[in-house]
């Protein structure tokens, strides 16, 4: 599946040194996808970025167009707040 990144997750991955392959990857093969507000899916996996610690990185996509366009991109340590047990 194709996605675009608008200029704001584009500025937000800069901004938070979230490389273009960590997002690939998770948009290729999420550990989750979780319903978001509206049309948007959070694409969710859990990584070490080399501290020693897992954050859980969140790829939000508005899947209303094709193709589905990446609005934002964070990592966060509260993984228990965002993950969904199945």
């Amino acid at each position: 599946m194709k996605f675009e990144i608008t200029k704001h997750a584009r500025k937000e991955m800069d901004r938070r040194a979230i490389p273009d392959d960590t997002v690939e990857a998770i948009l290729q093969k999420p550990d989750q996808i979780v319903e978001g507000y509206g049309d948007t899916k959070g694409y969710q996996s859990i990584m070490d970025f080399g501290t020693g610690k897992d954050y859980l990185v969140r790829v939000i996509v508005d899947n209303s167009v094709v193709p589905g366009k990446v609005i934002t991109v964070y990592r966060t340590s509260k993984i228990d707040k965002y993950w969904r047990q199945l």
